[in-house]
């Protein structure tokens, strides 16, 4: 082994040994979104990608309150859509100006409800006008409907998987209810068309790389605040009411108040990937509301590894670039391709992409060993040729 590989051998063992998993991790994702993407990828792409990052929103929620909490929630597609659609509602009323809807029978009003016949805005739209209402909205909403589901279920003991069943029957519930409000929600159309953020156009191409910049950091940001969270007394009670709920309870610590607090911090969490969302991709619908894409969500987190954050982000970009690549290479059949990629993850590391230690691939002992194998690969000199025998040297 050569002293260069020596060296940087022991470079890299001192810098496993001083810095934490999760920090180098943490390191490693934020330079890979925030530059290696950037620096490698075509304005398309990107775009896909920060399209795909929405959802580790709703996947690294899901981490809070199944991976840590035992809270299986397959409907968190209703607070990811509701978070996109407070944002859409405002981002559609700045579109619909008088000026731009003046071949509409009522100017001023997003098209979809003048072609449903309504003369004026309806009254819960108003406050929408506001960006700063708008982004509270998307915070809040979500929560309180949170709140409110968790204040019916865990304080009657509603867990397991009944809860699991009636947040999909939630999900259900609000994506009919969208589509069948066509005039006031956009039906299953949804709201389109937008085009301006406080009179910014987010559809050039130099918006769209801005917007996923802030896609990434909100990402990073929400990972650090979860992180935070998981670490402190609240996140340990947590862990502790996933393995044995009783015992939390009878050591006097409230355990519905555990859960709601799980459900609404995840919920938050979705809406903002919601509104990201709606940012990003230009519209908003409700096929992001229903039943399928909340349990995509929950493989998303199941892929990466149900107790790691940063592993909701790569569960998240393997899951949806599956869709992609495999709908457009094979249309007929992705489904099942997709299918089969979850069920060959899931048999391969059981505890998803995160259960591989990709800490021991810095080990000094195995990069001593790899020095060795490169080493013993290097080309060696050609040895002299020695002089034939019986014949003297001149």
């Amino acid at each position: 082994m050569t002293r260069a590989s020596k060296t940087i051998t022991g470079q890299l063992g001192a810098l496993r040994s001083k810095m934490p998993r999760e920090s180098w991790a943490f390191a490693l994702t934020a330079l890979l979104l925030l530059v290696v993407f950037p620096a490698t990828l075509s304005g398309f792409r990107l775009a896909m990608v920060a399209k795909y990052l929405t959802y580790a929103f709703p996947a690294m929620a899901l981490v809070v309150c199944w991976g840590k909490g035992g809270i299986l929630s397959l409907g968190q597609g209703v607070f990811f859509g509701l978070g996109g659609y407070c944002m859409a509602m405002f981002l559609k009323l700045e579109a619909s100006d008088p000026g731009s809807t003046s071949i509409q029978s009522t100017p001023g009003i997003p098209d979809f409800m003048d072609w449903n016949q309504l003369t004026e805005l309806p009254f819960f739209w108003v406050p929408f006008q506001s960006l700063w209402f708008s982004l509270l909205a998307v915070l809040v909403l979500p929560g309180l409907l949170a709140l409110g589901i968790g204040l019916a279920m865990f304080k009657r003991r509603v867990g397991g998987v009944y809860f699991a069943i009636i947040t999909q029957a939630i999900a259900s519930v609000l994506a009919i209810l969208i589509i069948g409000q066509q005039g006031y929600t956009g039906g299953v159309n949804g709201i389109t068309d937008l085009k301006t953020l406080a009179g910014w156009d987010i559809r050039s191409d130099s918006a769209k790389v801005a917007l996923y910049y802030v896609n990434v950091g909100l990402l990073l940001g929400v990972v650090l605040l979860s992180s935070w969270v998981l670490r402190s007394k609240l996140g340990r009670l947590l862990v502790a009411m996933r393995e044995k709920e009783e015992r939390v309870r009878f050591t006097g610590y409230d355990v519905a108040a555990l859960k709601i607090f799980a459900f609404v911090f995840a919920a938050t969490i979705s809406g903002i990937g919601g509104a990201m969302f709606t940012l990003v991709v230009g519209f908003m619908s409700p096929s992001f509301v229903g039943i399928v894409p909340s349990i995509e969500m929950v493989i998303a987190a199941a892929v990466g590894g149900r107790h790691s954050l940063l592993g909701a982000i790569y569960g998240s970009l393997l899951v949806n670039y599956g869709k992609t690549f495999f709908s457009e290479s094979f249309p007929e059949a992705w489904l099942f391709l997709l299918g089969g990629l979850f069920i060959l993850v899931v048999m391969a590391f059981p505890n998803g992409l995160a259960g591989l230690d990709l800490r021991r691939l810095l080990d000094s002992k195995r990069l001593a060993q790899l020095g060795a194998k490169l080493e013993a690969l290097r080309p060696k000199p050609a040895p002299t040729p020695a002089a034939p025998q019986g014949e003297v040297p001149r």
